[in-house]
């Protein structure tokens, strides 16, 4: 098992500073593992709902939970919505002798019972697979084969982590779906999934996947909105200036593990990757995913013009803008469209994130930043970059 102090202490923090934490993010990706370093599974104060057991010490809530006391964990809350109005009531005694960690697949509904229900006593982290800082540099390679759900990434096997894979998206439409109450067929679903892959790193239009299933745009966007709000899929927005050039205003669409995104495209091995089409769009996938894990920043956007110009990956953190380009190449060059996007958005650095193992400027706050460095050194790689040689 791969140890995660980071998020660890995240939560912890984050428990300091409110009464009820609400830890989301997709089905297997370590939320109870990382709950269970808190509170111990054969708790009293450990509420599994996806257990018969622990479901029926709920049945009577107030009762159940107003005794206990120091930290409450309760586990797949989206399957009992009705609990948040209770928490509600017991997050506001005075003294205040429990508080609540609640984790919950990536439901919508249970987004929208915390905003209702407990406004200002509530404070929401997301919780994903996997990173480059949990796993290391040298892991690099099987990070992105494998992606980061840790039973697919540690499997024993490429064999292995691929049944892993297809079993997930199994559960995913046939049980996981229904059961968050989104009324859609499995097969339906796991079509466009699959197509939806094709579609990794592009421009999202609905026109095409609506007519290949023969159902209305407003249907597969909502399909689309499904799969962002349990966290298969990024739409990452485009940034709008007030500049004269045509910007582009649709968002472009990633599905956020790459391990799944190969799994729905057929690739099974990193032979099989390198020689695929959708290589280059795996590899930009992946290096987003990685400097929004390890910036955090307040807002992240795509930008593009009609003219050609754009840019991968425009964050704002702090006030500021800093860019992000994926190169998959041995040694990247200062492109016209990267000397645009630096004027013309206010840039003030732009980091150029590619295969290689060493850092090199490109051009004033252009620098060249290998994939690596974001497993040792995080946000400062992309945002206070040195450009030196990695040993």
């Amino acid at each position: 098992m791969i140890k995660r102090p980071e998020n660890l202490a995240a939560v912890k923090r984050a428990l300091r500073r409110s009464r009820v934490v609400v830890l989301v993010g997709p089905r297997q990706c370590g939320k109870t593992t990382l709950a269970r370093e808190l509170v111990a599974a054969n708790s009293a104060n450990y509420f599994d709902l996806e257990d018969p057991a622990a479901a029926e010490r709920l049945a009577e809530p107030m009762t159940a939970l107003s005794p206990l006391r120091k930290l409450v964990v309760i586990d797949e809350v989206q399957r009992r919505p009705e609990l948040f109005p209770v928490l509600r009531v017991l997050s506001d005694r005075r003294p205040l002798p429990a508080k609540f960690l609640v984790l919950g697949s990536a439901s919508p509904q249970l987004l929208r019972q915390t905003s209702e229900s407990l406004a200002g006593r509530v404070e929401v982290l997301e919780l994903g697979g996997l990173d480059l800082s949990e796993v290391g540099a040298r892991r690099l390679t099987r990070r992105w084969l494998r992606g980061g759900f840790p039973l697919a990434f540690l499997a024993r096997s490429e064999s292995d982590s691929a049944a892993w894979r297809r079993d997930f998206i199994l559960t995913s439409v046939e049980r996981d779906m229904p059961q968050l109450g989104f009324g859609i067929a499995p097969a339906a679903m796991r079509r466009f999934w699959t197509m939806l892959a094709h579609y990794h790193g592009q421009i999202w239009n609905a026109a095409d996947p609506a007519r290949s299933l023969g159902v209305s745009e407003p249907t597969v966007r909502r399909y689309l909105d499904v799969l962002e709000g349990l966290f298969m899929v990024r739409q990452l927005r485009p940034w709008h200036a007030n500049l004269k050039k045509r910007q582009l205003k649709s968002p472009k669409v990633y599905l956020r593990d790459t391990g799944v995104l190969h799994q729905l495209l057929g690739i099974r091995t990193e032979a099989e990757l390198l020689s695929n089409p959708k290589c280059g769009a795996s590899w930009e996938g992946l290096a987003i995913d990685e400097a929004i894990r390890a910036v955090r920043p307040d807002e992240a956007y795509f930008w593009g013009t009609h003219n050609g110009a754009e840019l991968d990956l425009l964050l704002v953190k702090d006030g500021r803008r800093y860019g992000v380009e994926c190169k998959r190449k041995d040694a990247p060059r200062l492109t016209t469209s990267m000397r645009i996007a630096r004027t013309d958005l206010g840039i003030e650095h732009l980091a150029v994130v590619y295969p290689g193992e060493t850092a090199f400027p490109l051009a004033e706050d252009v620098t060249a930043i290998p994939m690596a460095a974001l497993a040792e050194e995080g946000a400062a790689a992309l945002l206070a970059p040195k450009a030196r040689s990695r040993r």
